[in-house]
């Protein structure tokens, strides 16, 4: 039988995977085809791809989940092979034989290998059966409050709620006590609904201080077999990974090959083929227990091509074509030590809640030799409230842990981003911890270090008032009147006749304001996009860069926007959200529970918003009575939008 020909791939999903795979797919020759929702249609990965199709729709629902319009799309396009990237239908057994059913290359595995893992809790039985440790958990077909009760009984709170048929923390939820049960459940089975098309759930033991470690494996169409490495992802919110590293820092080789060795099993028990995860916790003994196997590649796969010198992507397109694996087990680098950062359009000062809205200023840090940016954004795109909000991911090589870190923690001060709220500053806080710096990891680590990591907002100085107004001055256009240069007004320099040269500026930043009064002779420069200042003998440089309306000032390692600021239209602003509680995002509207004239209690949920494939609740903040309602079922609402009035009562 001749080898399986790819010259044309479609790549099935969007922003930073999608540019990856079409990276490696051209630098092997390879036609690129991209397809893209209505909103999508200018996204950077479509502006990359050779050939783009169109699929048409706002929401996943409409487009990236639409199975007979991707394969209809790689059929217009005459592409051979389908990638799947990750999310969406990656790990739909469905996709797989639909593709396969009409003559093309899904570059995944098997379809029956997905069905064998795909669903969490067929995975779990079929490990126990094998043999590999478990912990303790339901994962039966029954989805009824009772049974879940039941179970979480048995096991023991706190327990953690999880989509038998997802990831990426969507549908996952940490349920304390049975009080919390009903809600949890109901929210956690419409978000796996709305993300994977299945509600179904498992329940197990939320385990107190674990590591997730996790080992990537890959496998030809030959038998051949083998694990490259691990990774250890316990910096984790919500169960969505933050930051993952290659190798897990601490694992002996003794047990590095045991995990290794598990996963390679678990694998060939199925009939794998291609690269796929085996995830597991590992706690302070060293005892290592079954999670989960992802059948695709993983968000995390730089750090392990960074330690392997292999790229994962081009082995994927190379097995499609039936060749086998080129090395054997023994011959595995596994070379320094490499760490990864998830960055994403979201807010940590206000719960995490995912930030759309225009990228007025995106500069990526410089690549090259131990520095990586795999991205699907560029400046001036647009993020939007229907898909996930990872924008990207830096990715840092060294020699050793601690000069990967440093490199790390160098990008993120290069990194610069404006126009939405980005979780860049609170991943440089994660790097630069010290129990970060000394490999104390575990999946509490976010919660434990909490207010080091997410700072309660702090006065802005006098000295950073004085630099941002000296930096905002110089910044100005030269002239405030382009249409008269005759006009004495036609020069921002602050000149009066006289009096000393002085300018007086009203500015805001981070929800902090000050009116700054300047003499235009104080002893500072802008150059370029760095401000000099001069200060008893010493001189300090500091990043400021001008978009727009804005400054981006760079202050205590964060870049920092400051714009003009209008106190009278500030405090018309506040009091036109008086009294209403207001859609914290754009996003759309899931479910309404109350009705007008209704009473509440404080704390109750009042409406549901989905964005970014999470769902967010709308809680009333004091008990009252519901006065109006502004929003319903199926409603898309912009950030700031009314969506309740709420009256004390």
């Amino acid at each position: 039988m001749s080898a399986p020909v790819i010259t044309t791939l479609l790549v099935a999903n969007r922003g930073e995977i999608a540019c990856r795979v079409m990276r490696t797919a051209k630098a092997l020759g390879l036609t690129t085809v991209a397809v893209h929702s209505a909103t999508d249609r200018d996204a950077r990965h479509s502006r990359e791809a050779d050939i783009r199709v169109d699929l048409g729709g706002s929401k996943a629902a409409e487009s990236y989940l639409q199975i007979d319009k991707l394969i209809a799309a790689a059929k217009a396009s005459g592409a051979q092979a389908i990638h799947p990237g990750y999310g969406f239908l990656s790990e739909n057994a469905g996709f797989a034989r639909a593709i396969e059913a009409v003559g093309l290359i899904f570059l995944g595995p098997p379809a029956s290998a997905i069905d064998a893992m795909g669903s969490k809790s067929a995975a779990k039985a079929l490990m126990e059966k094998a043999g590999v440790p478990l912990v303790p958990g339901y994962h039966g077909e029954a989805q009824d409050l009772d049974t879940f009760s039941k179970a979480c009984e048995r096991i023991g709170y706190p327990v953690l709620l999880k989509a038998t048929a997802g990831g990426g923390g969507k549908g996952m939820k940490v349920v304390e006590d049975v009080s919390q049960l009903a809600e949890a459940l109901a929210s956690a089975q419409r978000e796996a609904q709305s993300s994977f098309g299945d509600s179904r759930m498992l329940v197990e033991k939320y385990l107190l201080k674990p590591r997730h470690v996790e080992i990537q494996v890959f496998a030809d169409q030959h038998g051949n077999c083998l694990y490259l490495n691990e990774r250890d992802c316990s910096i984790q919110r919500r169960h969505q990974k933050v930051v993952e590293e290659a190798p897990a820092p601490g694992l002996t080789p003794e047990l590095r090959r045991a995990m290794g060795e598990a996963a390679v099993r678990s694998a060939q028990a199925i009939g794998y083929v291609g690269a796929g995860t085996v995830e597991f916790l590992l706690d302070a003994r060293g005892e290592f227990f079954f999670m989960e196997m992802n059948t695709r590649l993983q968000v995390e796969h730089p750090v392990t091509e960074a330690i392997t010198g292999l790229d994962l992507v081009a082995w994927q397109i190379r097995v499609a074509r039936g060749e086998a694996l080129p090395i054997t087990q023994a011959q595995v680098p596994l070379n320094g030590h490499a760490i990864e950062v998830r960055l994403y359009a979201e807010d940590p000062a206000n719960d995490f809640l995912p930030a759309t809205g225009r990228l007025d200023l995106y500069r990526e840090s410089a690549q090259g030799p131990g520095r990586r940016v795999d991205s699907g954004v560029e400046e001036g795109d647009e993020i939007s409230p229907f898909y996930d909000p990872m924008l990207g991911k830096l990715i840092a090589w060294g020699e050793d842990r601690e000069q990967a870190r440093l490199r790390l923690l160098s990008m993120l001060d290069e990194f610069a981003i404006g126009g939405l709220r980005t979780n860049i500053n609170f991943l440089r806080r994660i790097i630069a911890h010290p129990a970060f710096a000394a490999a104390e990891l575990d999946t509490g680590f976010i919660p434990r270090y909490q207010e080091q990591l997410l700072p309660a907002p702090a006065a802005l100085s006098d000295e950073f008032w004085h630099a941002a107004a000296q930096a905002f001055a110089q910044s100005l256009p030269k002239r405030a009147r382009a249409d008269d240069p005759a006009s004495p007004w036609s020069c921002g320099s602050g000149l009066r006749a006289g009096l000393p040269a002085q300018i007086t500026l009203h500015l805001s930043c981070e929800g902090q304001d000050r009116a700054l009064t300047l003499r235009t002779a104080a002893h500072a420069k802008l150059l370029g996009e760095a401000l000099t200042i001069e200060h008893d003998g010493v001189r300090r440089t500091f990043r400021a860069i001008r978009q727009g309306g804005a400054l981006y000032l760079e202050w205590d390692g964060e870049l920092r926007r400051i714009e003009a600021f209008d106190p009278i239209s500030a405090v018309e602003a506040s009091h036109s959200h008086q009294g209403g509680l207001t859609a914290p995002m754009n996003g759309s509207i899931v479910r309404v529970l109350v009705e007008t004239g209704q009473s509440v209690e404080a704390g109750a949920q009042l409406v549901v918003l989905e964005a970014m494939k999470m769902e967010h609740s709308i809680r009333a903040p004091q008990a009252g009575v519901i006065k109006a309602l502004y929003c319903q079922e199926g409603d898309m609402v912009s950030e700031g939008s009314a969506l309740v009035e709420l009256e004390e009562g």
